[in-house]
């Protein structure tokens, strides 16, 4: 395609529009650049909601915002829908779906997707919340499990559709297993008069000693103390063996009868093909020098999950979180304006804002600097930071009036099974694992 307009300026491509992708794009507008964004999709969604997308507590539009119509008036850039298939380094061209693209500088901020660590039957039955449609495939698939535990003749057959295991303590795990363990005791009943919330079980498991694990240790004590409160069963210290889509297996011999298995137990990088296979380290990252550039070239960036800036002080890079992203979006912004201007570089320094996650009404824990907060007064905090976060007036106001309205009746949300979701079969030995589809 022709990638440039008749102007002088170079041409900045950024592939993906999360949340570097954006700020960067944004950073740019009164630069001396042409801009293209490239996203397989044409909206920006905001992870950290999508486990109550999940849950049927917000539809998907409200974490979702076109692209399009974030960018209007900003004159320096446009937008296309394309999946990238390679990178060209040596020749400065990007392979895509809508044709090969030249570039002057390239920024790489794909993110990541869910990690199974080459377990291809987990992969095929464990349900993975890194997007819109898997959120969606994942709230399908639970309303499914409800109805047939509802027409279930015993109770042998009922007890793994009402068995909702979230692997990885994580952020996401935690989230989710709270918001499971909410829909048990305040709306199952209501929406199911068959079942009562004692039928219903939600597990937290993971392989490390604690939840919330790069938390704080109060942070992770209280977290846990509110999920059991809850009724969320903790299991922690345990590693999955295997998952057959009725009994997840673990490695010390317990077996819990299931349909319902979330796998947040690992992210790793999206990383497009062309990039050289000594630049990728842990995590399925792209190696950087601390400008984001990608280490061997002088003019392809990744920023966010799927960079990862190697030093002494960060051996691992930065965590993979979207404050990190933000931050890296903005000071590539100064760092390419720099760079078309001929003025000196400066090295990327994450300022950490603190971390937080959210278990269930009232209940929250943040760690902020030196303040640890827990309770109430951090699940305030969690809700208006996430709120304010989000793209688009509509969406803080339809947002906001949901949460109220959960907060008083205590059964918000629709949870309508709009499509079916459906496991695709087990494909043949020589062929690729594919994921769950909806039809």
């Amino acid at each position: 395609m022709d990638s440039k307009q008749n102007t002088k300026f170079p041409l900045v491509v950024i592939v993906g529009g999360g949340f570097g992708g954006v700020e960067l794009a944004s950073r740019l507008a009164k630069e001396p650049v042409e801009i293209l964004l490239l996203d397989k999709h044409n909206y920006h969604s905001f992870p950290p909601l999508l486990y109550q997308v999940a849950t049927g507590s917000l539809e998907c539009e409200s974490i979702a915002f076109s692209l399009r119509k974030n960018f209007q008036g900003q004159k320096n850039l446009r937008f296309r829908v394309a999946e990238v298939n390679g990178v060209n380094t040596a020749q400065n061209t990007i392979d895509t779906t809508i044709g090969e693209i030249a570039y002057d500088y390239l920024v790489i901020a794909t993110g990541s997707t869910t990690n199974f660590f080459g377990n291809k039957d987990i992969e095929q039955y464990a349900m993975p919340m890194k997007t819109i449609p898997e959120a969606l495939n994942l709230r399908y698939m639970f309303l499914q499990n409800l109805e047939q535990a509802v027409i279930a003749k015993t109770k042998e057959e009922r007890d793994p559709y009402l068995t909702f295991v979230m692997v990885g303590a994580g952020p996401t795990g935690v989230e989710l297993a709270g918001s499971f363990a909410e829909l048990r005791n305040h709306v199952l009943s209501k929406d199911y008069p068959e079942l009562k919330k004692e039928d219903m079980k939600v597990y937290l498991v993971d392989f490390l000693p604690r939840v919330l694990g790069p938390m704080s240790e109060e942070a992770s004590a209280k977290a846990k103390e509110a999920l059991l409160g809850m009724g969320v069963e903790v299991l922690l210290n345990v590693k999955v063996q295997s998952y057959d889509g009725t009994e997840l297996k673990f490695e010390d011999g317990r077996v819990i009868p299931t349909r319902n298995v979330v796998w947040s137990a690992g992210v790793m990088g999206i990383v497009p093909k062309g990039i050289a296979k000594d630049n990728i380290v842990r995590g399925n990252r792209i190696k950087t020098d601390e400008i984001n550039r990608v280490v061997g070239t002088d003019n392809v960036f990744a920023i966010g999950d799927v960079g990862a800036i190697i030093t002494e002080a960060t051996p691992n890079g930065y965590p993979g979180v979207a404050q990190v992203a933000i931050q890296q979006g903005k000071k590539l912004a100064e760092n390419i304006a720099n760079l078309v201007q001929g003025k000196p570089t400066e090295p990327f320094k994450y300022k950490d804002l603190g971390s937080m996650a959210t278990i269930g009404r009232n209940k929250a824990v943040a760690d902020l600097g030196k303040i640890k907060l827990s309770g109430f007064i951090a699940w305030l905090i969690w809700m208006f930071i996430h709120l304010i976060s989000l793209l688009g007036f509509r969406n803080k106001v339809v947002t906001f009036i949901n949460w109220l309205g959960s907060y008083i009746t205590y059964n918000g949300g629709t949870r309508l099974i709009i499509r079916r979701y459906v496991r695709e079969a087990i494909p043949e030995a020589d062929e690729a694992v594919q994921l769950p589809k909806t039809d």
